[in-house]
Parts: structure tokens; C-alpha cells; sequence
């Protein structure tokens, strides 16, 4: 009601408003309100909020944004990475990886980008959400001699979980534990595991062994690659397959362009801020005088021809590395993984 006067409304920007004027008087109506929330470690990056949770968590909302759009949130949800297997042993898979970038939000994301297939969409309200964030598998050992009569179950990675979204964790590596797949395999998982390279004692060398299969369960886009297969019988070297990232599969145990059992490389985000690479898969491990495997760019372990294999990096969900033959040695475990969340706070 403007009681007979003559108002001119003047729009300054989509923080401020509308501004009525009179006479040289003026007030402010209205802008439109931003998500409010808590939870994690918080950062900004211009008009957005960040909040990375490295364990478990509530991202809660106290305000939603009045505008709906605002409300779809940008995120990155990766599971923990599976573990290396054991006696020449597969490298682990890296944590599922899944990622929306929210045009309220943008950033240059990874090629994962889910925002186009609507059922990836997170769109938040004045609620709590807890946050799940998955822990890395273990990575086997064997020891007492040749025959490994002694040896320990690796153990795939845990899934990582942000309301709707779940992401599977790495398959463990291929190896002599009970857990593996047939022969040895690597197992299934957000990235699989790679193949182990000796199979049943009773044959310890057979032909090449699979790698486990990548985007398990299925996703769209895929949230991982599959694992590795070894290199084939007869050779003594006995190279295992690379562990799947979150950008390639694992390498073969014989690749042909000499990346002999290399983890399959991770993908780059800049939900942060600043770009990082992860769920990088594990390398493969290998009977003397085989290779070293390096891990995937983006937090895998490396694999090892003597020796024990390197974990993964905490908090990207790289795979372990694979463990050498025998001699009491110790695959690397997987990398936990990590939730980011990023929205419009201004």
C-alpha cells in the first residue's frame, strides 16, 4: 500500500534486492535467502560454501534457500578403497567415485560429472542428513616359505554415503585368501581388484587371472573401472594386475605399453578450490625380479616385488598395493574414503 505515492523500485543485485524509493527515503525489501548449514570442515570459495567430512558426520541444514535451484547441491562421495591381496598380489581398487556439479555452484569438476542423469541430484531442505564415510580394506599377508602356509584375508573398502547417493568400496586385490574371486581373481567393487599372479597353490603358475570388475553395482555414469588380469603362465616373474580407478582399468600384469600392473589412474576435482586427483587404483605386486607397480595417480599404493606394498592415501580411496611372493610380507591397505558438499551461501 502506497497510500496514493509515487514508488520507484530499483533492483541492485540478487543479494540486495529491490529497493523502494520516496522522496529521498528508501528501504530495502526482501532478498533472496541461501542454504544455512553445519557440519564437517567448512571453507569457502567466493560465494560458496565447502563442507568435507573425512569420517563419519551430519551435514545439517537450518535454512533452505528460497530460490529451488539453490538448493541442488554440488558433491563429491567416495568410498574407501580395497586392499591389496596377498603372495604376488593383485593391487586393490579404488573407492566408487560420484560427483554432481550443480550449476548453482560450479566448479570444474571431473569427467564423472553425474548432474546431466537428474536421479544423481541432491536438492537439500531444513533437515539433517547423516554422513557415512568409508574406511579403506585391509590389505593380506602370507608367510611360512614358499607354500605361504599362513596368510591373511584382504578385505574390499566400505561404501561412502550422502543421503541418496552411495558410493561401493574398492574390491580387494587377487590373491591366496579365501576371499578372492575364482582362482584368485580380483573382486568386484567401485573399482575392482586386480589379478593375482600364482592362482591355486596346486598350480601356482596358470594362465592369467581376471581382475574384478569395476562399477559394481552399476551407476551412471560408472563410478569406477575394472581391475588388471596378471600376466600369463609360464613366467616366473609372476606379475599381478593393477587395481581400477576412477579414471581407467587397472594395467595387465603384461601390458604393452610397459605399465606392468599399474594402478588404473583417479580423476581430478576442483570441488575444493584448487584441483586434486583421486581414486587412483592399487599397484600390482610381483614375484622377484619383477617390476615395481606404481599405485594410480590419485592416492593408490604402489606394488612391490619385494617386500611389503604401500597403502593407499587416506581420505582419496585409493587402492592398496600388492605384496611380493612369500618371505612375511604385507599388502598396503586401501585409502578411506571422503564426502564433500559445496553449495551457494551468497
Amino acid at each position: 500500500n502506497t497510500n496514493g505515492a509515487s514508488i520507484t523500485f530499483v533492483y541492485v543485485d540478487a543479494t540486495k534486492g529491490w529497493v523502494a524509493t520516496n522522496s529521498g527515503n528508501s528501504s530495502q525489501a526482501f532478498g533472496p535467502t541461501f542454504i544455512v548449514a553445519t557440519g564437517g570442515t567448512i571453507t569457502e570459495c567466493g560465494n560458496d560454501k565447502i563442507h568435507t567430512f573425512t569420517g563419519p558426520g551430519t551435514f545439517t541444514v537450518t535454512t533452505a534457500a528460497s530460490c529451488a535451484v539453490d538448493n541442488v547441491v554440488s558433491y563429491l562421495v567416495i568410498a574407501g578403497g580395497g586392499g591389496g591381496g596377498n603372495k604376488r598380489a593383485g593391487g586393490g581398487g579404488a573407492g566408487g567415485y560420484r560427483e554432481v556439479v550443480s550449476p548453482s555452484s560450479p566448479y570444474t569438476g571431473s569427467p564423472l560429472n553425474g548432474y546431466p542423469n537428474s536421479p544423481n541430484r541432491i536438492t537439500v531442505s531444513a533437515q539433517a542428513y547423516p554422513i557415512q564415510v568409508g574406511g579403506g580394506g585391509t590389505g593380506g599377508s602370507a608367510s611360512g616359505g614358499p607354500a605361504c602356509t599362513v596368510s591373511t584375508a584382504s578385505t574390499s573398502g566400505n561404501p561412502s554415503i550422502f543421503s541418496t547417493v552411495t558410493s561401493a568400496g574398492g574390491g580387494t586385490g587377487g590373491g591366496l585368501s579365501p576371499n578372492a574371486g575364482p582362482n584368485g581373481s580380483g573382486k568386484p567393487g567401485g573399482s575392482g581388484g586386480g589379478g593375482f599372479a600364482g592362482g591355486p597353490p596346486s598350480t601356482p603358475f596358470p594362465a592369467a587371472t581376471a581382475g574384478g570388475n569395476g562399477n559394481d553395482p552399476s551407476t551412471s555414469p560408472a563410478q569406477g573401472n575394472p581391475g588388471g588380469i596378471s600376466r600369463a603362465s609360464p613366467d616366473p616373474t609372476g606379475q599381478a594386475g593393477g587395481g581400477g580407478g576412477a579414471g581407467e582399468a587397472g594395467k595387465a600384469g603384461n601390458d604393452p605399453g610397459g605399465l606392468d600392473g599399474r594402478g588404473g589412474a583417479g580423476v581430478t576435482s576442483c570441488i575444493t578450490g584448487s584441483p586434486v586427483q583421486r581414486a587412483g587404483g592399487g599397484g600390482g605386486g610381483s614375484r622377484g625380479p619383477g617390476v615395481a607397480a606404481p599405485g594410480g595417480a590419485g592416492g593408490g599404493g604402489n606394488g612391490v616385488p619385494t617386500g611389503n606394498g604401500t597403502s593407499g592415501t587416506c581420505n582419496t580411496g585409493g587402492g592398496g598395493g600388492g605384496m611380493s611372493d612369500c618371505a612375511c610380507a604385507t599388502s598396503g591397505n586401501g585409502g578411506s574414503g571422503v564426502v564433500i558438499i559445496r553449495y551457494k551461501f551468497q
